[in-house]
């Protein structure tokens, strides 16, 4: 997925294609994501193997509520997100720079620890080392380290096996932007289908078709963000594609993947009823009027990142627009209440 153009006359540029930026990246450039690369004429994902967090978590937390519930699965985030949310819950890893990257994905099995402040996965820790290094400077300039540490998917996939035993289905691709290094989760997500579990994709949905057409085989379920239903605020505020969106959602639904959608209420940018019954409408009218069935997690804010002046969601609010989506989706849960 990769366009060279000629930038002069002894330059040559590719064009990154994962979603609509199309970032042109000279040789060494880095994508507005943070974690796609031009390397020897191709685009690649700077961060492939390399996990910031790693935590067995409930499925519920995902969120999904109609995919083996009760059930657990171990969680891999790297670094990384092609979308800009002043509001962005995960900050610390989306928006990390890695200071290097390991020479090549390996490991042998070990859970990431220490800086993202997660659970920790209760794995193997063989060789428990710092391969290399992200760097997050905060709102405020402070600047905080996190370990990376390097798992080719062979060894996540080993991983996700050790912990059947603790009520593990899978492997989820969640926290950062999972689809900015979608080699990483196409690769890890075949072996562990090949080993008898689940794969699940918690993303922004801001990808090409061919992104997607590449994990469908191998995702049995998902969960995506509709951060809004207006075009305005996606490009003004999250600096994103609505369509773009839309798109994969669509895409999505009609193949037939478990799909569970989750909106965000960020008080003044998406809580009006209105808005709401526009996404409701929409969502129920997915797949041919299938998407009634489609579970909608509508979520209370929490001020953060660079929204910290913002209020928090009121409870009645979330209540309120539940239960206006309720009126055409037959699954509608509330979060964060």
């Amino acid at each position: 997925m990769t366009e060279v153009s000629a930038v002069g006359k002894n330059e040559r540029a590719v064009r990154c294609e994962v979603c609509f930026r199309r970032c042109r990246l000279e040789e060494g450039g880095t994508g507005a994501c943070g974690a796609r690369v031009c390397r020897g004429g191709r685009v690649v994902p700077a961060g492939y193997g390399l996990l910031t967090a790693l935590a067995l978590d409930p499925i519920e937390k995902k969120p999904l509520r109609r995919f083996f519930p009760g059930s657990r699965i171990l969680s891999a985030g790297s670094f990384g997100c092609n979308l800009f949310c002043p509001f962005c819950q995960n900050a610390e890893i989306s928006r990390a720079v890695p200071e290097r990257t390991a020479p090549a994905p390996g490991g042998t099995g070990q859970a990431a620890g220490g800086g993202t402040g997660r659970e920790n996965a209760g794995t193997r820790r063989r060789n428990d080392t710092r391969e290399a290094e992200a760097r997050y400077r905060d709102p405020e300039g402070r600047i905080r380290r996190i370990p990376l540490i390097s798992m080719t998917p062979a060894a996540l996939c080993r991983e996700a096996e050790a912990l059947r035993t603790q009520g593990n289905i899978g492997v989820a691709y969640t926290y950062n932007e999972p689809l900015v290094g979608y080699e990483f989760v196409r690769d890890t997500a075949r072996l562990v289908h090949e080993a008898g579990m689940k794969n699940v994709l918690v993303s922004n949905g801001t990808a090409s078709p061919d992104v997607l057409h590449e994990l469908l085989p191998w995702i049995d379920a998902m969960n995506i963000d509709i951060k809004s239903f207006r075009e305005e605020t996606y490009g003004n505020v999250l600096g994103g594609s609505l369509p773009m969106v839309k798109a994969f959602i669509e895409t999505a639904a009609a193949a037939g993947t478990h799909l569970e959608l989750t909106a965000l209420i960020v008080p003044g940018m998406n809580d009006s009823v209105e808005e709401m019954r526009a996404l409701a409408g929409w969502v129920a009218g997915l797949d041919g009027g299938r998407g009634k069935e489609i579970p909608l997690h509508v979520t209370r804010f929490f001020p953060r990142f660079r929204m910290t002046d913002r209020g928090t969601t009121p409870v009645s609010t979330v209540y309120r627009l539940a239960e206006e989506a309720g009126r055409v989706l037959r699954y509608v849960y509330v979060g964060n209440c």
